[in-house]
């Protein structure tokens, strides 16, 4: 109990048990403080430069997250995508009836609260001795039943049925925040996967170049039996990786389906590619005191601890004394159509009652209150670590994103040239097929890096809206 109710309860004595004193035992509630972390690394991140043929990112510390974050890739058919799935998603269905019922539970809690009037009636039949007549009675009126609040044990309840149903309401935004992350980064791995095949076609069709090369060389007499299999063993090598890409298509396709509430065959997604995605120049970045405010699933963490804090009262008010009040009014008669028109009794009633002895069990159940309260604490500074450990995850992969596509491209500049050069010396018999096949594997490594590279900038670009916190609009 705090100690300005305890001193009220004192002075009030045993009419402020009757009446109720306004006051709640348990610790009241006090949000915990942000951190101070002034960043998220131990170094301030700056974007780098990807090159002349890739656009720069910034960051926008202080910049406000746009409630429709998605909408800056720059694609209307994403933009159906996602707002779909906000309508449409099962798992927000589930999560929005979660809601409604905590809601409906802080309803019932406050219920508590007021005085309880309920109708009741009865009959009952009877013979007073051998030679009595039967006679009846039948018995018919309002009953008014008032629990007291003196020690706040329902002002708790509802205190933590209210922090319950805060917490649903920020775990529905996380769902929605989660729920909008993934659509654009299954639509950005399925744009990734159509990237992956066209620059597989461009691998391929170098190869079936250089193995019209080798038989030209070998019509010639410049080339062997031996360099024409070793062509043909490249090109029937790289057309094996075409069969994963299309099942990375296949799935992301899928998971779209089911993240808009579709099953696989009766929708089809959007075939975007990355040429038809904008790439977002502008970042917002949030500062850690303000983010540990405005993530949903922090702000859920919260609202369960806060949960936990009116617990312990209600687990503290079970120790204390509990008063019951009621009254009742009684229509009477001998029968059921003289029951209003005939005599009437009324009556008032006080009640106490108070643990004596409960072998310890309501001083346990408190002190149980009070570790579940510390637990939810311990679970609440983990999510804020998590949280700002996921932002400083993709904040270091935007960097090495930017680097990656940088030197992916260089690579990829270098090897076209390389292969150009193999193929021309190959053709003018000064070179060697085991040189031209070699130069052939670097361009095809340095294409398909170079797609994954730029799908993995769109795909973490679209991870650092979600680990801001950027909850989508209702």
């Amino acid at each position: 109990m705090n100690s300005a109710c305890a001193r009220g309860l004192r002075r009030a004595g045993l009419l402020g048990l009757l009446l109720g004193s306004g006051c709640a035992v348990g610790p009241d509630y006090r949000a915990p403080l942000p951190p101070r972390t002034p960043g998220y690394t131990a170094q301030a991140a700056r974007l780098p430069t990807p090159g002349a043929a890739d656009p720069a990112q910034r960051l926008l510390p202080g910049a406000a997250l746009p409630a429709r974050w998605w909408s800056g890739f720059g694609s209307p058919a994403l933009d159906a995508t996602v707002r779909l799935a906000l309508a449409e998603s099962p798992t927000l269905q589930q999560a929005r009836a979660a809601l409604r019922q905590a809601r409906a539970a802080v309803g019932v809690a406050r219920g508590g609260l007021a005085p309880q009037v309920d109708a009741q009636a009865g009959a009952s039949r009877g013979v007073a001795g051998p030679q009595a007549p039967a006679t009846e009675l039948y018995v018919a009126g309002p009953l008014v039943s008032y629990l007291p609040d003196a020690f706040g044990a329902t002002r708790r309840l509802v205190e933590q049925q209210t922090a319950i149903a805060a917490a649903q309401s920020h775990q529905l935004d996380a769902a929605r925040l989660a729920l909008s992350g993934q659509v654009v980064g299954q639509i950005v791995a399925a744009a990734s996967a159509r990237e992956q095949l066209l620059a597989l076609d461009e691998v391929l069709q170098a190869d079936r170049r250089s193995l019209e090369l080798v038989g030209l060389a070998l019509r010639a007499g410049r080339a062997s039996r031996a360099d024409l299999l070793g062509a043909r063993s490249q090109l029937a090598a790289d057309r094996t990786l075409r069969p994963p890409l299309l099942q990375q298509l296949a799935l992301a396709q899928h998971a779209l389906a089911r993240l808009v509430g579709r099953s696989a065959g009766s929708w089809q997604p959007p075939a975007l590619d990355l040429a038809q995605l904008q790439l977002p120049r502008g970042l917002p970045l949030v500062v850690p005191s303000l983010l540990a405010r405005r993530r949903p699933d922090i702000a859920a963490a919260e609202a369960l601890l806060h949960a936990a804090s009116a617990a312990i009262g209600v687990a503290t008010a079970d120790i204390y004394p509990r008063i019951s009040l009621s009254a009742q009014w009684s229509a009477m008669a001998g029968g059921l159509g003289s029951l209003f028109g005939g005599g009437a009794g009324w009556g008032l009633s006080a009640g106490l009652s108070a643990p004596i002895w409960h072998g310890g069990a309501l001083r346990a159940q408190r002190e149980a209150a009070r570790e579940a309260y510390r637990a939810q604490f311990a679970v609440y500074r983990e999510t804020v670590l998590l949280a700002f450990n996921q932002v400083a995850d993709v904040l270091q992969a935007l960097v090495h994103d930017a680097q990656a596509v940088r030197v992916q491209n260089a690579a990829l500049r270098s090897a076209a040239q390389s292969l150009v050069l193999q193929r021309e010396a190959y053709a003018a018999g000064a070179g060697d097929l085991l040189q031209v096949l070699a130069a052939q594997r670097l361009f095809a490594q340095a294409r398909l890096g170079y797609a994954r590279a730029r799908a993995q900038r769109f795909a973490d670009t679209a991870q650092w809206f979600t680990v801001m916190g950027a909850v989508p609009a209702p």
